[in-house]
């Protein structure tokens, strides 16, 4: 096995309204579960705590408030598409920085609801993303083979 793939789960209670044809609906809270599908080298292993405070951190401006009232969502429809959009492009930074390839994003605000974007379906496959972090497991690995 050339690499490891794993899934993790966080969970985020926070409040927030949407816009329906032009008007604000009724606030209404939710703990929302995120799962993030992500790859790692096998000779390159990194603790899970180390990607789990990462993403806990992020999480953090957003849980126990109302997202409304936080960017982007003050000026973002926070429906569960924008939101699960906007932490795929935020987490996926944060973990390619620290080595993981980032596969797919599942968010869930009710227990039978869930949006998913896997990076595997779109259009560009996150070329930039995928390549780089590949280069650099390749690389890492190659360099332990002489060891």
């Amino acid at each position: 096995m050339r690499y490891q793939q794993y899934k993790f789960k966080f969970y985020m209670d926070a409040r927030h309204a949407i816009y329906i044809g032009g008007k604000l609906g009724e606030v209404h809270p939710h703990t929302w579960e995120i799962a993030l599908h992500v790859v790692k080298g096998k000779e390159n292993f990194e603790p899970f705590h180390i990607l789990e405070k990462a993403v806990e951190e992020f999480l953090e401006p957003f849980q126990n408030n109302y997202l409304n009232d936080i960017k982007p969502f003050d000026i973002l429809n926070p429906t569960i598409e924008n939101v699960c959009l906007y932490f795929k492009e935020k987490l996926q930074e944060i973990l390619n920085a620290m080595g993981w390839i980032f596969l797919m994003i599942e968010m869930s605000e009710t227990p039978g609801r869930t949006y998913v974007i896997s990076m595997l379906d779109e259009q560009e496959m996150e070329q930039n993303q995928t390549v780089q972090t590949l280069t650099d497991l390749i690389l890492d690995e190659i360099k332990h083979i002489g060891e």
